[in-house]
């Protein structure tokens, strides 16, 4: 049997990133390949949990080689496998896999310092990423890389939308954290409650704002609560589980996403959207959505068509006020939402272009 691996530093995140690069393995393991992680914990069960990635065999989880093994340890084991995936947290090295891959998912500089040295430990390995704003990225720092858009769950392709009954809940969903490509959740609340002052329009309209949180967060999550305080219309919902994090895009009318904002994406490009998964499972679900210009949004979203981009809170606010009352307009960005999401990001699309640039 032929085998693939996996090391990702960051794992445990279990974030956008993770369900693509396991996504990838997934069609792997289609293909036949036996599929391994290092890790030293097996995370099986909160891949399926969080994914609904279910994979026909158990994935291997091996001893994490990468923390303190030397080259020589690594070239023994890693010659054993057909296929390796990388994702780096800034450091490189010799693989003697038959195939070797770096998976970009934050167009960090400081992550692809482009050395003479890096340049020789990687000259077996090729450069994928999410989207084509990090695949500019890299080559504006002499890297070449292919770019493989991620795939959406069946369970939001799937969704019939026209018969969904849609609430007066503007959600957004993004890790708790306040570094790196910050959700940016607190200027989200004050933006809210701006725009319940500004037009009655929205007096019965909540926020609900979730997403995955870990202990080293606790604090900044304590913050944003907060700034809530006894706000009635407004909830914070920490690591929900799939089917509610489903039921909550199933019933918002509107979706925001703020990541990027206040940020100059040509000097601080790891802190905008790299793609943007929570804004294309909106778009699925049949929710407005509503993403900061920068960064992967611009590839995903046509203003006006497919949902709508902004540069400040005023353009914000004002497209808000705009289309809540238009229904024609919402139906029209509904439907070709709906339709780019099922067309580009299926499964097979994604398998498709995998085996294309994998295999």
């Amino acid at each position: 049997m032929k085998r693939a691996a996996l090391y990702d530093p960051y794992l445990d995140i279990l974030g956008g990133g993770e369900k693509h690069i396991l996504s990838i393995l997934k069609v792997l393991e289609d293909e036949g390949y036996e599929i391994n992680v290092f890790w030293d914990k097996n995370l099986q069960a909160q891949i399926e949990n969080r994914f609904r990635l279910q994979f026909v065999n158990k994935l291997k989880f091996l001893p994490n080689i990468f923390v303190k093994q030397n080259a020589i340890n690594k070239m023994i084991t890693l010659r054993d496998f057909d296929i390796f995936f990388y994702v780096t947290d800034g450091s490189y090295f010799f693989s003697s896999a038959k195939k070797n891959f770096v998976f970009c998912m934050v167009p960090d500089k400081k992550l692809y310092k482009n050395s003479l040295f890096n340049k020789l430990k990687t000259s077996n390995y090729r450069f994928i990423t999410n989207s084509i704003f990090t695949k500019s990225l890299l080559k504006k720092w002499a890297i070449n890389s292919d770019v493989i858009y991620p795939c959406i769950n069946k369970d939001f392709i799937d969704l019939k939308v026209n018969n969904l009954k849609k609430e007066n809940i503007i959600l957004s969903i993004g890790r708790f954290y306040s570094h790196l490509h910050s959700k940016k959740q607190s200027i989200l609340i004050n933006l809210f409650n701006n725009l319940k002052q500004v037009n009655p329009l929205f007096n019965n309209f909540q926020l609900i704002i979730a997403g995955g949180l870990k202990e080293e967060d606790k604090t900044y999550f304590s913050k944003l609560k907060t700034e809530v305080k006894n706000n009635p219309y407004i909830f914070l919902k920490s690591n929900v589980s799939y089917d509610e994090l489903l039921s909550l895009y199933r019933k918002s009318l509107i979706y925001i996403h703020m990541t990027g904002y206040g940020v100059d994406e040509n000097k601080d490009s790891e802190q905008v959207e790299h793609l943007g998964i929570a804004p294309l499972e909106a778009m699925a679900s049949g929710c407005l959505t509503f993403c900061f210009n920068a960064g992967g949004p611009k590839e995903i979203i046509t203003d006006g068509k497919t949902g709508f981009l902004f540069n400040t809170q005023e353009e914000l606010i004002k497209k808000l006020l705009f289309t809540v009352p238009n229904l024609s307009l919402q139906t029209r960005v509904r439907k070709s939402a709906k339709q780019y999401v099922q067309d580009n990001f299926n499964y097979e699309v994604f398998k498709k272009r995998v085996k294309e640039v994998i295999l």
